[in-house]
């Protein structure tokens, strides 16, 4: 077996290991809002959960030049964000938003994406997701890097409001197979749910 110091290997390098290695990722497809009101959006798959009492998500993104990203300054200015569940309906125009644009252009824009009103926080969500969660800040992180210039802002967000398909949710279920969820391998590959075993859990 290959042994590896992380230590020793260059940040690309490093990137490379994790996104082979942490497969496959969830996808979390956020919408955020400017000072100015210009709609953002992009997916990001350093994404899970983080606790449910109360509901709780995280979505780490990952900064350019030290400098946070159009999403995670959206989202500490605002305080508020939308959370959406990538599935296969709908992950190409997702791909489209991974575009660098300015932050006075909205991705949604570009991906031909149409904004809904939400119930709970100020941020529109989008109408071609079938789940959306719909989050207010708990905290924002900043980690790696150096104190003086942190890699990524970890933002934890507290859900306030679900949206689902009506039929992908039945007695407090959510069906799987008809969600259809992508999630993220490396490079420019994703995969869809396959085949599903179950496990008893020891007692």
């Amino acid at each position: 077996m290959k042994s590896i110091d992380p230590s020793q290997l260059s940040d690309r390098e490093n990137y490379k290991f994790l996104t082979g290695s942490v497969i496959p990722r969830p996808v979390a497809f956020v919408t955020s809002l400017t000072k100015e009101g210009i709609l953002n959006a992009a997916p990001f798959s350093y994404f899970n959960v983080v606790c449910s009492s109360p509901p709780l998500i995280s979505v780490s993104v990952q900064r350019s030049n030290g400098n946070p990203k159009d999403t995670a300054r959206n989202a500490m200015e605002a305080g508020e964000f939308v959370v959406h569940i990538s599935d296969e309906s709908y992950v190409e125009a997702i791909n489209k938003t991974a575009a660098s644009l300015p932050p006075d252009e909205s991705e949604v824009e570009l991906a031909s994406l149409t904004p809904v009103d939400s119930t709970a926080v100020g941020v529109p969500g989008l109408r071609e997701a079938n789940i959306r969660l719909e989050c207010v800040l708990d905290q924002s992180i900043p980690l790696g890097g150096t104190s003086e210039n942190p890699a990524c802002d970890l933002l934890i967000g507290r859900i306030v409001h679900y949206h689902i398909k009506d039929e992908l949710y039945e007695e407090g279920r959510i069906d799987a197979a008809g969600l259809k969820p992508v999630s993220r391998l490396a490079g420019n590959n994703y995969s869809r749910l396959g085949d599903v075993f179950t496990l008893e859990r020891p007692k």
